[in-house]
């Protein structure tokens, strides 16, 4: 009961075979493995680029600081009021 059988023995030996058998097919797995990680890589740098980049209809446009004064005088009022 304790020894493998001739199944064990195929399957095992069929794994094998696979795994190291034929001209470098771990290789060839690890090697696209390898440019689907660069590419990954590159396509991320690419998006952080683009978004980085602002669009050139923005770039002359500023904020308009005024607008915020009357906020600020209103919520004075409102404070006086409620003291």
């Amino acid at each position: 009961m304790g020894s493998f059988s001739i199944w064990h023995w195929l399957i095992v030996g069929a794994i094998v075979l696979v795994v190291f058998g034929g001209k470098g097919k771990i290789s060839d797995i690890m090697g696209d493995f390898a440019k689907g990680i660069k590419a990954f890589k590159k396509g991320l740098a690419d998006e952080t680029d683009t978004a980085s980049k602002p669009a050139a209809d923005d770039a002359g446009k500023t904020l308009d600081h005024s607008a915020s004064a009357p906020m600020a005088e209103t919520k004075a009022a409102e404070t006086r009021k409620a003291g």
